[in-house]
C-alpha cells in the first residue's frame, strides 16, 4: 500500500477576492458598453488606455529589433518543432465516404474553424512559449483568422520576445489586451476587433473563469488549473534529475503541484537531500521552496504495479517516468496530459518547444481529455446520402423506431420516402 514519505500541507490558496463576481461584472460591462468598458478595464487593471489596442506594423518591427539574435534563432527552431509536430497529427486525420450497406453512404468531413483567439498570459514572466502553442496549431489545421491577446507590461505594450513569437508564427491580429477583457472581446467582439468562435490559452484565475462564463457563445480548449507534474522513478534513477525537474515544476507559482511517486526509499531520501542542495542557489527559490511546501508529495510504491494505479488516480498534467521498462509504463498509463519517457527527457523540453503541446488537462481532467492539439481547430462534421434502393429499406425500420418512440410527425417523414422510392423501384 502507497505511503506518504511527504505529504502535502493544503495550505489555503492565496484569497483573490470574489473573481466570480469581478468576472460576471466586467464581461456584463463588455457586451454592454463594447471598447468604452475594455478601456476602463485595461486602465485599472493593467494601467494600459493606447491610442489603439491594436499592434502596429511599427511596434513589431521594433520588437523584432529589440530582442537578442539567439533568441531568434532558438524561437525558429521551437516552433518549427511545433509545426512539424501538428501537421504530422494532421496527416493522422482523414476524411472519408462508405457504403455502409448497398446504395447507403456515411461520410466524414474536416472543417477548419474560421475564427480562433489565443491568449497569451504576461503575468509573472514572458510565456513565448505559450504563443507557438495556442497559435500555430491552428494555422496548420487551416483557419483562416488567428488573433492574439496578451497583456502590456510595465505600460510598455506586449513584451518583445512575445510579440516577436507572435509575428514569427503569422499571427493575423495581435493586441496588447489583457486579462477579462481580453477575454471578453475575443468572446463578444468591440469596436474594430471582430470576435472569434473558439478561445485557447491558460491564464490566471480571473483569465480562467472569463473562458468559464464565456463558453456557449464561444468553444474554449479547456479551464486551467494550476500547473502540475507526476514523476515516476526507481532505484536506478539520478537524484540529482529528479531534483531538478521537482523544483523545475515549483517555480512556476505557489500552487504548482510536484508529486514523486518511487519504488525506493533510498532513492526518496537522495532526492530530498539534492533538493536542499539544488535550492540554495535557485534564483526563484523563494516561490519553488513555497509551492513544495504547499503541494508537494513524496509517495513509496511497492512496485510498477502500484505506482501506475497511484499516477492514474492523480490523473496529472504532466507525467514523468524515470525508471527501468518504459514501455510498460507507455503501454499501462491511462490518466495524463503528456507522458515523458526516460531522464533524456523533461518536462521543460515539453514545455517550451520539443513539439508537444503544453496546454494540458489538469485537475483530473485527464480523466477524460487529452491536451490542445491541432484536431482542436477542426470541426469533425458527418454526411449521408442513398439511392432510391437504400432509401425504401431503410423507411419501414426507422418508421418503426420513431413510432416506438411516439414520434408520429417523424414517422411520417420516414414513411412518404419508403412509399415513393418502393413504387419507383418496383
Amino acid at each position: 500500500m502507497a505511503e506518504f514519505i511527504k505529504q502535502s500541507q493544503h495550505i489555503e490558496k492565496q484569497d483573490t477576492g470574489n473573481v466570480k463576481e469581478i468576472v460576471t461584472k466586467a464581461l456584463s460591462d463588455v457586451r454592454k458598453d463594447g471598447i468604452k468598458a475594455v478601456r476602463g478595464l485595461s486602465e485599472k487593471f493593467d494601467k494600459w488606455n493606447p491610442e489603439s489596442f491594436r499592434v502596429s506594423q511599427e511596434e513589431i518591427e521594433q520588437a523584432v529589433k529589440k530582442v537578442p539574435e539567439t533568441f531568434k534563432q532558438d524561437t525558429q527552431y521551437c516552433q518549427a518543432q511545433v509545426r512539424a509536430f501538428a501537421q504530422a497529427q494532421m496527416e493522422s486525420l482523414s476524411e472519408f465516404e462508405k457504403e455502409i450497406q448497398p446504395g447507403t453512404f456515411l461520410g466524414q468531413k474536416l472543417i477548419p474553424l474560421s475564427n480562433v483567439g489565443a491568449y497569451v498570459p504576461g503575468g509573472r514572466y514572458p510565456i513565448v512559449s505559450s504563443v507557438q502553442m495556442s497559435t500555430i496549431p491552428p494555422k496548420v489545421a487551416g483557419v483562416e483568422r488567428v488573433i492574439a491577446c496578451s497583456p502590456a507590461r510595465d505600460g510598455e505594450g506586449i513584451h518583445p520576445g512575445v510579440l516577436y513569437a507572435m509575428h514569427l508564427a503569422g499571427v493575423d491580429e495581435i493586441y496588447s489586451l489583457g486579462g477579462i477583457q481580453a477575454i471578453g472581446t475575443m468572446a463578444y467582439g468591440v469596436e474594430g476587433i471582430e470576435p472569434v468562435d473558439f478561445i485557447v490559452g491558460p491564464g490566471n484565475a480571473f483569465v480562467a473563469e472569463a473562458k468559464r462564463q464565456v463558453f456557449g457563445k464561444v468553444g474554449i480548449d479547456q479551464i486551467a488549473g494550476p500547473s502540475e507534474n507526476l514523476i515516476i522513478a526507481d532505484e536506478q534513477a539520478d537524484p540529482v534529475l529528479v531534483a531538478a525537474d521537482i523544483w523545475g515544476q515549483c517555480e512556476h507559482d505557489l500552487n504548482a503541484v510536484s508529486i514523486l511517486v518511487t519504488t525506493s526509499r533510498k532513492l526518496a531520501e537522495d532526492v530530498q537531500e539534492e533538493m536542499n542542495r539544488q535550492i540554495s542557489t535557485l534564483e526563484t527559490a523563494e516561490v519553488a521552496q513555497g509551492s513544495w511546501d504547499r503541494n508537494g508529495m513524496i509517495i513509496l510504491v511497492a512496485d510498477k504495479e502500484e505506482a501506475v494505479k497511484v499516477a492514474d488516480e492523480y490523473a496529472i498534467e504532466h507525467v514523468q517516468v524515470q525508471a527501468e521498462d518504459l514501455d510498460y509504463y507507455l503501454a499501462k498509463l491511462k490518466n495524463y496530459g503528456s507522458l515523458f519517457l526516460g531522464e533524456e527527457t523533461t518536462v521543460t523540453y515539453g514545455d517550451k518547444g520539443i513539439g508537444t503541446n503544453h496546454i494540458l488537462p489538469t485537475g483530473e481532467a485527464a480523466k477524460y481529455t487529452g491536451g490542445l492539439w491541432v484536431g482542436k481547430f477542426i470541426k469533425t462534421v458527418t454526411y449521408q446520402r442513398c439511392t432510391q434502393e437504400a432509401s425504401s429499406k431503410l423507411a419501414p425500420i426507422i418508421g418503426n423506431q420513431c413510432r416506438y418512440e411516439g414520434m408520429a410527425a417523424h414517422a411520417v417523414t420516414a414513411d412518404v420516402r419508403g412509399k415513393k422510392f418502393s413504387k419507383l423501384n418496383v
